[in-house]
């Protein structure tokens, strides 16, 4: 099948916390071992989600983000992905936006032309679902819904219960998930723990594979799928910040968008990886740095031990190499971090920037923002997502910054001549 003719399915719930990432893990998984070349993406600007995704499946997953990317960016996107099939994990509730709806999984399905199958946590109802699926089933007549599937199923007679219920409404139940504690992935204060430090993540995929695969109908999940709409891309991609870039990569900077790096990639520039926590510096002679986001803050005495790290980055400072940190790499770029118990850790003091975890405040939202003479653009959108705050902040700004509803939220960020970041994480979506 060629990539014209990808197929896709959306994953969505009425509400967050309804079990969306574990069941389409287990999907990916159960797919795969039938057969399925299948790959998927993740609505919105989740970093952490896809790298399970990609465990699940074997293919890098993708964002694809219906607020800060126009349609044919997205839809692009979604062509572009391995596989012959694409199962999108939606964000939130299916109608949950940055404004009005706006940027919402149903929104996706749409431009997509993708049906959905929702995910309903049934723990504390039983014929009470077929008004709440009704409601989403009705909604919008243009969100297609293939089907649900029951999540956190108490009992046999409750399992008759919920499906007579949707039988009754002509809604197809394609699977029933009996309620299991350990069919839960562990939270932090960001969301989940990363994958790479998720113990056992290939076990925990593999049984939940085989727990769907006994209680839900796999080829009736199959037959669900439909071409995805394709459209043409309008706009240029983002330029690369140099045309060689050495990017920082592991457990404490982890958030960077794949699709960002392809695009650099197919503009020509080259790109190396190197590791802070392990000490590593940069390879010499590049034309640009990115420290991009991740958990800092949790490694703040390791990466204050970096000596050799930090070393290399007041070297490329003095070279005058382009140094670009975004959300916890801005963090880094600055003086230092204050740890949860209230203890400061020196970081590279490149800019003069101090930030606390010490009283976490939860700072959340999309983001307009504007840099004059800033490298990847003056116009772009992202998206800023922290709970530490800056305790010192001198300097030039480096953004201004509008939330989603396009109030001004002043200025973002630093800049010392080739030395710039923000707590903000851009998106290509053009």
């Amino acid at each position: 099948m060629s990539k014209q003719s990808k197929q896709g399915l959306l994953i969505a719930a009425p509400a967050s916390g309804s079990g969306k990432t574990v069941l389409t893990l287990a999907l990916l998984r159960a797919l795969k071992d039938r057969g399925v070349d299948i790959a998927s993406a993740k609505a919105g600007p989740d970093y952490i989600d896809p790298a399970f995704h990609a465990i699940a499946s074997g293919y890098a997953s993708v964002n694809l983000d219906p607020w800060a990317m126009t349609p044919p960016r997205f839809s692009a996107l979604a062509q572009r992905q391995e596989g012959t099939h694409l199962l999108v994990e939606g964000m939130m509730g299916l109608y949950d936006g940055a404004v009005d709806g706006s940027g919402s999984a149903a929104e996706l399905s749409k431009a997509l032309g993708v049906p959905v199958i929702l995910i309903v946590d049934a723990a504390k109802q039983s014929h009470s679902i077929a008004a709440l699926v009704r409601g989403f089933r009705d909604h919008d007549e243009k969100v297609k819904l293939a089907g649900v599937i029951l999540n956190k199923v108490g009992s046999a007679r409750h399992k008759n219960m919920l499906v007579n219920a949707l039988e009754a409404i002509n809604v197809n139940v394609l699977g029933v998930i009996p309620r299991d504690e350990s069919f839960l992935l562990p939270e932090r204060h960001l969301g989940l723990v990363q994958a790479g430090e998720t113990q056992d993540i290939e076990a925990f995929i593999k049984q939940a594979a085989v727990t769907l695969s006994k209680t839900c109908d796999l080829d009736a999940v199959a037959a669900c799928f439909v071409p995805v709409k394709e459209r043409k891309r309008q706009g240029s991609m983002l330029p690369p910040l140099g045309q060689s870039i050495a990017i920082a990569q592991d457990e404490a900077f982890s958030f960077i968008y794949p699709h960002l790096l392809e695009d650099w990639r197919q503009q020509g520039a080259t790109i190396s990886f190197f590791s802070p926590l392990a000490n590593q510096a940069p390879q010499t002679g590049v034309s640009a740095i990115y420290l991009p986001g991740g958990y800092p803050e949790l490694y703040a005495g390791k990466l204050a031990a970096a000596e050799d790290f930090k070393f290399a980055m007041a070297i490329a400072r003095d070279r005058e190499t382009l140094i670009y940190g975004e959300c916890g790499g801005y963090m880094v770029l600055g003086e230092g971090i204050v740890d949860a118990e209230g203890k400061s850790h020196a970081m590279a003091g490149l800019l003069k920037l101090e930030t606390s975890f010490e009283q976490k405040k939860l700072h959340l939202g999309y983001r307009s923002i504007s840099g004059e003479g800033f490298v990847l653009g003056e116009e772009l959108n992202g998206h800023e997502f922290h709970y530490t705050s800056a305790l010192k902040e001198e300097g030039e700004p480096l953004f201004t910054v509008k939330d989603a509803l396009g109030e001004d939220l002043g200025n973002a960020g630093l800049r010392d001549g080739n030395i710039m970041g923000s707590y903000m994480h851009v998106i290509d979506g053009r």
